[in-house]
């Protein structure tokens, strides 16, 4: 079951990702923090709604995250996310950092300092900024990996569910009386995407139970109304004017696009193969933000916007592929192997510690 492949989920990841494209080139740059001089009004009042790409991230992590870890191997889990995060977030980090020393100007900077902090992905748990602010839901995703492999340390995944719904409580009891290094830690601005997504695999993988339900039911009510709740700082912050029906319409799309995928009722989508837009995702989300901006700051208003806009987005989609194809596909697999090579040799250094230990306490 852990092997099986979701068709759809790549869809869906490639879904999220270029909605978040849309939403930094034609609005976001534009609109806020002087990090882009073109803006892009064809599209703003549509695309101002695309930051909800990460909320479907999320729900999609909670789902894919759930099924890695199914198998039960703390081992496995942890391999398999360094081997999926860290070629492409290396290549893609160097690349940016290489075009803000180029053409970041005088909005864009980065020292070496940061930049080596960067690579670790660990800069946003100890106060470095990142090189690309895309960076941050990084921190998010680790957090909950680090949750994960929690349960899987104790031996409970078996019990997902009783800890999902225990999540799933806290999240709306700390909404109600917060606690902020409990929020922290328990990721509570986000916990609810999380939850839903681990619960859709749940019925995926094991059937539809009232339990389950209840728990996407609540997760969807949580999800809605702290994305609703912040709409007054992201309106002030962006200064524009958000439909709050749009962001639970669209959020409750998310919730019942991913039902289906659960009920394995998508019909074409899941019948065909969606690889490449699946593995073109991280590196492009990686990738397009700052270095977007630093075109349309050195080539707008001299380039026709929209001829600036759709090269850009296409750039970074040849960017992305070309990540996938030359680093992901290339170095993923010896770098899957050098960590299990280093693990077995540090599981052997310390059976022969131990064999040592206790031959010295025999005599």
């Amino acid at each position: 079951m852990t092997n099986t492949r979701v068709n759809e989920i790549d869809l869906l990841r490639f879904f999220a990702a270029l909605s978040v494209v849309f939403f930094h080139y034609s609005f976001r740059g534009y609109a806020a923090d002087a990090m882009s001089v073109m803006p892009y009004p064809l599209l703003a009042p549509f695309s101002k709604y695309g930051y909800l790409g990460v909320e479907l991230f999320f729900i999609i992590s909670g789902f894919v995250i759930l099924m890695t870890a199914a198998s039960g191997s703390l081992r496995r889990f942890f391999v398999s996310r360094v081997v999926r995060l860290y070629p492409a977030f290396w290549a893609c980090c160097t690349i940016t950092f290489a075009a803000i020393i180029a053409i970041g100007g005088s909005r864009f900077s980065a020292s070496i300092s940061q930049y080596l902090i960067n690579l670790t992905m660990l800069n946003g748990f100890v106060g470095v900024p990142s090189i690309d602010g895309v960076y941050g839901t990084l921190l998010v995703e680790m957090k909950f990996y680090a949750l994960v492999a929690v349960i899987l340390a104790i031996g409970r995944i078996h019990q997902a569910q009783l800890f999902l719904i225990l999540w799933l409580i806290a999240s709306i009891a700390l909404e109600i009386m917060p606690i902020s290094s409990l929020r922290s830690l328990l990721i509570v601005e986000f916990s609810a995407y999380f939850i839903a997504g681990a619960t859709y695999f749940l019925i995926w993988s094991q059937g539809v139970s009232l339990t389950r339900v209840g728990m996407i039911i609540l997760s969807w009510g949580l999800a809605v109304f702290q994305t609703v709740n912040r709409l007054s700082t992201f309106e002030k912050h962006y200064n524009t004017v958000m439909s709050s029906d749009v962001v639970a319409g669209i959020i409750t799309v998310f919730f019942f696009v991913m039902l289906l995928v659960s009920l394995k009722r998508t019909g074409f989508f899941s019948r065909n193969n969606w690889v490449l837009a699946g593995s073109l995702t991280y590196p492009l989300y990686l990738l397009h933000q700052n270095i977007g901006f630093m075109i349309f700051n050195i080539a707008y208003p001299a380039i026709n916007p929209h001829l600036l806009l759709w090269s850009t987005i296409a750039g970074a989609l040849g960017a992305a592929y070309a990540v996938h194809v030359f680093i992901e596909k290339k170095f993923s697999l010896p770098l899957k192997n050098g960590i299990n090579n280093s693990i077995n040799f540090m599981q052997r250094l310390v059976n022969t510690a131990i064999q040592e230990v206790g031959s010295i306490k025999m005599r």
